[in-house]
């Protein structure tokens, strides 16, 4: 480490060894880890992840002499507020005092510390609890110790505010005097701890709580991945296949050669289809500044063979979707007679609804350093699934696990891109093909854009049979879009399992007769992760038909959303579809259709649902589950007579379950509400002869001030009790806000938006 030159990244980003360091030096480490009883076989939740839930408090909590609490966070920082998160909830079980925890960001080691891939909206849905038992554990032990101490019994004492508190005598003892002989003791049992009463909480679930790294984030001391400077590193770029699949055929490097600053030119070797998250080959330029491999590259004489996606062409392949959502597909879910239905209706509606491809696009483009010797590869990069790059980099060079060391560091943000780990692959290449050299790769903006894992694009048709009431009795939807799986899987063409059940199969509606079929849709291009996944298009899709329904039937949007819903239930999902639930146990996270109807209703009432509104103003309302979250958000748009769209004010309900940071809660869903009205006006990646078209945010743009809602309310519905289990927060708030944007502009215009992005649709 003594290598690294890094401001501010000592109090944020130790090592595995400088961590023993600290700890050999004095601090305490708590013992023994624990672990509840399993009741079934079957795992879910952190316990079906790869490497499994870590809850050993000797891994993660140390205390030092002076009192200093440290916790190791093992998740990503991408904004989120992960690292002031975990910290509230462990100060509290501890009754430390908050401003005396010190957050230490872990290296990547699953076998650690447990699965560290961030995403999923799963940071504390998956620990909470166990962060409440090492805080628990931790408390009891010290206040053991005290007791033993004054000779007195363990009831009779108390933690409060980092001391351990004798009521009867009035002593009083800090965290920091008893810790190296309170870790001693063993720790309690996971069923002997004692757990703070919510309402004794001092921080859970209450607002102005600092982010613990706000100070570095906002004077620049925060590293973030770009930041990585590693004494005598090189810096380099590649020019990658422009088309997906494709390889290099010829290259002559004379003139980027003759660059002042460039240093060597280096072929990588191109991945077959499917990468999976491989590099996909291409030329390094590698330099002693990024400017000058910048300038190398430009100067490459290069040719390229396109292979077997040359033809990729958005306008063609979209056409090519929209027949096929025309024609039957594999049946994913099947409920009555759709047929006999849609045969006998005394009305027919049907729409198709487009997305195109969506880059993630984050402020800070992929960038990873390396240095990668005989027998140890470090790396230093801003990335969701440090897991993903020590496996690639264990088995590229033959190394142990523990020979690979990845440093996280924080992301510029993240929205699933930084879960593909390529770029770091590409690093750690590129610096033993400088016989051990660090090297600092980084992704130019267009490279982000030409060489990303885009949001699959899609196309969904539905159809719906409507009584006289106006009541539908079937409902066919046709959902079809290129695969995440086929970056894994050679020539997959059908929707995974996992992607079908995200709005999909699992749509809640009380409707007789339904049919969900997923016809094949070949990729063309690397799809990938992106914030809330496939939730994206099938809450598009399908709470605009649900507003168009309404429309047919002559009936308030808000209203007939709420009677789709039917008498609230509890569904199981086995009845519907196939059992995936975001990897959750489905008796403690069956679809409750009681919490989707009281975000609806809570919005509603927020947003004065019915008020008069000015000309050329309209409201729209959509509703959406995922990641066992429920939103629902309230649009006002308004058009003018040119066709300009303003966005007056947007209202989000929110029902997560317990919440534990309100502040950061509602930061994630304000962010979701604009990323979701970016990628409804502005967003499209567009493909012509197998290439993106697009080079850069002047024609990828993200939502500017002027096209941001002028006002965010955030409205979140009271806990059900920290017991409970807890739904996701990052991405949940981002599916339902296209669809309510675009039934706020058919109510201000009576033009119905059925395509991504609204563009100039309007004019």
């Amino acid at each position: 480490m003594s290598a690294i030159i890094m401001s501010g990244i000592a109090n944020l980003s130790l090592s595995r060894r400088g961590f023993l360091r600290g700890l050999a030096a004095g601090s305490f480490v708590l013992a023994t880890g624990i672990r509840p009883a399993r009741a079934q076989e079957t795992r879910y939740g952190a316990e079906a992840m790869s490497g499994g839930l870590k809850d050993d408090p000797r891994i993660f909590l140390a205390i030092a002499d002076d009192g200093t609490v440290s916790l190791l966070c093992h998740r990503a920082e991408m904004g989120q507020g992960v690292r002031t998160s975990w910290a509230m909830v462990v100060a509290d079980e501890l009754e430390a005092e908050l401003a005396r925890v010190k957050v230490l960001q872990a290296p990547g080691d699953e076998a650690r510390f447990g699965n560290q891939n961030t995403d999923g909206s799963r940071s504390m849905r998956h620990h909470f609890q166990a962060l409440r038992r090492i805080g628990a554990a931790a408390r009891q032990m010290l206040e053991q110790e005290a007791a033993a101490r004054w000779k007195v019994t363990v009831a009779e004492v108390r933690a409060e505010r980092h001391e351990v508190v004798h009521a009867a005598s009035g002593r009083r003892i800090g965290f920091g005097d008893l810790a190296r002989a309170a870790a001693l003791r063993p720790v309690p049992a996971a069923d002997a701890l004692v757990f703070k009463k919510p309402a004794d909480f001092r921080y859970i679930g209450r607002d102005g709580v600092a982010l613990v790294d706000n100070l570095d984030i906002t004077t620049g001391k925060a590293v973030y991945g770009i930041d990585a400077r590693i004494e005598g590193m090189a810096y380099a770029v590649i020019a990658r296949p422009p088309v997906y699949g494709g390889r290099l055929r010829r290259f002559d490097a004379a003139r980027a050669l003759q660059v002042p600053g460039v240093l060597k030119v280096v072929p990588i070797e191109e991945t077959p289809i499917p990468s999976a998250f491989q590099p996909l080959g291409g030329l390094a330029v590698i330099a002693d500044n990024t400017y000058a491999a910048i300038k190398g590259r430009g100067l490459l004489d290069i040719e390229w063979d396109d292979g077997p996606n040359a033809g990729y062409d958005s306008a063609r392949y979209r056409e090519a979707l929209e027949a096929a959502s025309r024609q039957s597909g594999k049946v994913v879910r099947s409920n009555g007679d759709v047929d006999a239905a849609l045969a006998n209706a005394d009305r027919r509606v049907e729409a198709s609804y487009y997305i195109p491809h969506l880059a993630q696009a984050p402020m800070e483009p992929p960038t990873a350093t390396a240095r990668v010797t005989a027998d140890l590869c470090e790396v230093w990069c801003s990335v969701q699934n440090q897991e993903a790059i020590r496996a690639d980099l264990s088995k590229r060079f033959g190394l142990p696990l523990d020979k690979v060391i990845v440093n996280t560091l924080l992301l510029g943000g993240g929205f699933g891109r930084k879960s593909k780990p390529d770029f770091a692959s590409e690093a750690a290449i590129l610096s033993r093909a400088m016989d051990g050299r660090p090297v600092k790769l980084t992704f130019t903006r267009e490279d982000d854009l030409h060489n990303g894992y885009l949001h699959t694009v899609s196309v969904a048709r539905l159809e719906a049979a409507l009584d006289a009431g106006g009541r539908p009795q079937a409902w066919l939807h046709r959902t079809v879009a290129p695969t995440i799986q086929s970056i894994f899987v050679p020539d997959a063409q059908q929707a995974g399992t996992f992607e079908l059940a995200m709005g999909a199969v699992d749509m809640p509606f009380a409707i007789p007769n339904v049919r969900v079929e997923n016809p094949p849709a070949p990729a063309h291009t690397r799809i990938g992760w992106f914030r809330s996944v496939s939730n994206i298009p099938h809450a598009f899709a399908i709470q605009s038909f649900v507003a168009e329904l309404a429309a047919a039937a002559g009936r308030d949007p808000k209203d007939y959303l709420l009677e789709l819903l039917g008498p609230d239930r509890v569904i199981d999902p086995a009845s519907v579809s196939d059992q995936w639930l975001y990897g959750e146990d489905p008796k403690r996270y069956a679809y409750d259709t009681a919490r989707l109807r009281g975000v609806i209703e809570r919005v509603a009432a927020e947003a004065g649902w019915g008020r008069s509104l000015p000309q050329g103003h309209g409201l729209g309302i959509a509703a959406h589950r995922s990641f066992v979250s429920y939103a629902a958000v309230v649009v006002e748009a308004a058009v003018d007579a040119e066709g300009r769209l303003r966005i007056p004010r947007v209202d989000i309900a929110f029902d997560c379950g317990a919440v534990i940071n309100p502040d950061r809660v509602r930061a994630q869903l304000e962010g979701a509400v604009i990323q979701g009205i970016s990628l409804a006006t502005e967003g499209e990646i567009s493909f012509k002869a197998g290439r993106v078209v697009q080079g850069n945010f002047h024609d990828y743009p993200v939502t500017r001030i002027d096209g941001a809602p002028k006002q965010i309310r955030t409205h979140l519905l009271t806990p059900t009790g920290f017991d409970a289990p807890l739904g996701g927060v990052g991405e949940p708030g981002l599916p339902p806000v296209a669809p309510a944007l675009c039934n706020a502009i058919y109510a201000a215009t009576g033009k119905r938006i059925r395509s991504l992005p609204i563009r100039d649709q309007l004019g």
